[in-house]
């Protein structure tokens, strides 16, 4: 298990806007960064990460907490496994508390975890048996190096080599303890009836292992060397629990920095493209691995870059076949270019011919928008012909008719107007049409997505279900979560106050707050609340002052979510200094603020009171005449109460407004 020492360096040295920046785009509001929503599908960003605090809040969803449970959600990663991360990526040692290490190792671990165990064990034994085994460094590290690959790329992308031996690999695994069905689960062995000792999946090819977004070892690629021999020249890891290559990108682990900074990124088709561009100095590159682009592949995109440049082979025979992908990248309100390459050439083999300065100003210069590229593909063999001409101009109305923003189509529209010489009432005729047909084809996907999207959010912030129906019960849980958020966002300001004889005394938000729940001797209706107050009331028998800060670290989900609800409000989404618009600052009467909520708190909590008892009332209105006018008399006493409290704070109940209010 890891040292509590160790977990409390790991906070206080990661930065949550550096690893959130990982996988979203940020950019600067004010005092925080905001982003799309890396849980949920939008155009409006409304995931917000504040430095200063180190923490983030996605509005979309509700979901919030630190750089570490950020990590686990977007990773799926174990709490252990998170921190591991963050500590490998900060160059922070682990520490292991020991006496219980051994409990730990003990318990078993879930299979998905052992997956990616066994993926990083198999990946260590092949780049091994590359560097270190003759048969690696003669067949393996060989071909490498005949491709041009210098050392520091091979082992940047830790490839390596599957020996020829049928099981090596199997056999190493199995005396490591691994299991034959952790073996075949995972795609790395096969055990069929005649070879009970398992076959290699890999054997005799060079491998290239691919990652996670955060750099875990999902599955592999790999290349048999040898022509003679009736198989695929690649093979790639089955669909396993942890491997979807529908959600994966080639070389994006090794990349998505370079996406990032640079605000564009460059789609190949293999890993030997990847790999040679990052050899030339161009790093923002990933490939979708010889399989069709897919949604989840696009917004793995969209959360560093909104802009894709697509690489194709200049006598590449499926490009029209890729207008699909462009179709789809449209779709998600993607820019797109594109560029060929001169025939005969490959991103991989142009980057080996060239400095990076002349491929990166070939990019540049060559790149097309999606409009000539398809222009110059549809009408490269058509001649004269007036039919095939309007198929090919359709075909191009059709991608716009893709594009979500509707100033985007328009500025489109008339560039193809412009081009082809066109009215731009016929094209927007032909585009309502194509939109329609478009429409009538991702209505369905949309449907599904949207479904799984409104998902609701995990935490019930509220255990009582008349809560919405019950304007009492409403009104006195707003109020108490008010009063939490107070002592979560400024516990620790200290107020001054008079007390009867109007003597000066010293008190915190925290000790103010916490003295009016005991003096109410209050109920907490939220349990996560109550959980948070047992925790500052154990601060003050310790002489210390616990707030926000200090229930940031909690692994549990409704108190962090309560939380960083109130560190974050909602009006964190509005950047308002950038319209000079400068309104008062939540906080900025503290003083003040604390005094009118606990009033008003104590005023909604004899109004709830008073239709508890009230229910009572009529239980004992026949079946026993002292019980009712014990409570008959208890309401007449809160009635009173609230009618005083109500004068003090200057509410009118009938008209549910504050009237008179002094400034």
């Amino acid at each position: 298990m890891i040292s509590k020492q160790t977990i409390d360096k790991i906070f206080s040295t990661i930065r949550v806007e550096e690893i959130v920046g990982e996988y979203v785009q940020l950019k600067r509001a004010g005092s925080n960064y905001k982003g799309l929503s890396p849980f949920h599908d939008e155009k409006t960003p409304s995931f917000v990460v504040s430095a200063s605090k180190q923490i983030w809040k996605d509005f979309s969803t509700g979901k919030g907490g630190t750089a570490i449970s950020f990590l686990m959600e977007i990773e799926n990663f174990t709490y252990p496994e998170a921190l591991r991360h963050a500590a490998k990526k900060y160059g922070i040692e682990i520490e292991e508390d020991q006496k219980d290490f051994s409990e730990e190792a003990k318990m078993a671990q879930s299979e998905r975890d052992q997956l990616y165990k066994i993926h990083e064990v198999a990946n260590d034994f092949f780049q091994n048996f590359l560097w270190e085994v003759e048969e690696g460094k003669a067949i393996g590290l060989s071909y490498f190096k005949e491709r041009e690959l210098r050392d520091d790329i091979i082992k940047k992308f830790q490839l390596g080599y599957s020996p020829e031996k049928k099981n090596a690999f199997t056999e190493y695994a199995l005396e490591k303890g691994y299991s034959k069905d952790l073996l075949e689960k995972s795609g790395l062995s096969i055990f069929p009836e005649n070879s009970p000792g398992g076959i290699d999946r890999f054997r005799e090819r060079v491998m290239f292992p691919i990652h996670s977004f955060s750099g875990r070892v999902l599955g592999f690629g790999a290349r048999i060397l040898r022509n003679n021999v009736k198989t695929a020249k690649y093979l790639n890891s089955p669909e396993t629990e942890i491997y979807h290559k529908s959600n994966v990108l080639y070389g994006l682990n090794q990349s998505k920095q370079a996406i990032s900074r640079k605000n564009v990124c460059l789609l190949v088709e293999g890993y030997m493209d990847v790999i040679s561009l990052h050899m030339s100095g161009i790093e923002n590159v990933v490939a979708s691995s010889g399989t069709s682009l897919t949604t989840e592949q696009i917004k793995l995109i969209k959360r560093l870059t909104e802009n894709v440049t697509i690489l194709f082979d200049g006598d590449n025979a499926g490009i029209k076949a890729s207008f699909r992908s462009i179709d789809m990248l449209l779709t998600e309100g993607m820019n797109i270019r594109v560029l060929l390459f001169p025939d005969g050439d490959d991103p991989d083999s142009f980057a080996r011919k060239h400095s990076q300065e002349y491929v990166e100003k070939f990019i540049e210069n060559e790149a097309m928008d999606f409009i000539d590229f398809k222009a110059e593909i549809l009408l490269k063999d058509i001649g004269d012909d007036p039919i095939k001409k309007a198929e090919a101009i359709r075909d191009i109305v059709k991608s716009v008719s893709f594009v979500q923003n509707a100033l985007k189509r328009e500025v489109y529209l008339k560039q193809v107007s412009s081009k082809f010489g066109l009215s731009e009432q016929s094209l927007f005729n032909e585009l309502n049409v194509q939109k329609q047909i478009t429409q009538g084809q991702t209505h369905h996907v949309l449907q599904q997505q949207q479904q799984k999207e409104a998902a609701p959010v995990k935490m019930d912030v509220v255990p009582l279900d008349e809560e919405k129906s019950d304007p009492f019960l409403f009104e006195v849980l707003f109020m108490e979560n008010k009063l939490i958020d107070h002592m979560l966002m400024f516990g620790d300001i200290v107020l001054k106050r008079r007390n009867e004889k109007q003597e000066e005394y010293q008190i915190t938000v925290i000790e103010e707050i916490l003295y009016h729940f005991d003096e109410e001797q209050y109920r907490f209706l939220v349990k996560g609340n109550e959980i948070i107050i047992g925790h500052v009331k154990e601060g003050i028998h310790n002489e210390e002052l616990r707030s926000g800060n200090f229930f940031i670290t909690f692994m549990d989900e409704e108190i962090t979510t309560k939380v960083v609800d109130a560190l974050l409000p909602a009006n964190e989404l509005e950047n308002w200094a950038s319209r000079n618009i400068f309104p008062p600052n939540y906080g900025d009467k503290i003083a003040d603020q604390v005094k009118g909520d606990i009033l008003l708190h104590k005023y909604r909590y004899i109004d709830y009171l008073i239709a508890q008892t009230a229910k009572d009332l009529e239980e004992y209105r026949d079946s026993d005449q002292t019980k009712y006018y014990e409570l008959l008399q208890k309401i007449m006493l809160m009635k009173q109460a609230s009618i005083k409290l109500s004068q003090m704070i200057e509410y009118s109940p009938i008209k549910g407004i504050y009237v008179n209010r002094k400034k």
